[in-house]
């Protein structure tokens, strides 16, 4: 049985990123073609803002960002219990809500 999401879940999304000098974090660190930069997976802690009529779901960031993602991303997951226990800080160190959506994640029509 899948559990719903709702608001105030804690979330991570697998994030793709590219640079010169990967971060800490990065995971399944890949070069480019060129060599000159780097191509890798980052997670995101989030926290559900709120849940879109079309099933879509609106994420905040610890900054208070939001970002508008659908609810079968395949990078958008549960925490598992050592993240629930371990990375505690980074779902509750929250910053107040920007009001609005950014146009950044706002899907196109």
């Amino acid at each position: 049985m899948i559990r719903k999401w709702k608001e105030g879940d804690w979330a991570v999304y697998r994030k793709q990123k590219s640079s010169t000098s990967p971060g800490q974090r990065a995971k399944m660190v890949n070069p480019s073609t060129s060599g000159e930069t780097y191509r890798y997976m980052v997670e995101k802690y989030w926290i559900v803002d709120r849940v879109l009529p079309d099933g879509s779901l609106v994420l905040r960031t610890r900054r208070g960002k939001e970002h508008v993602v659908a609810i079968d991303d395949l990078n958008l997951r549960r925490p598992n219990l050592i993240e629930k226990l371990f990375r505690r800080s980074r779902f509750t160190d929250f910053k107040p809500c920007q009001s609005g959506v950014s146009s950044q994640s706002l899907p196109t029509s």
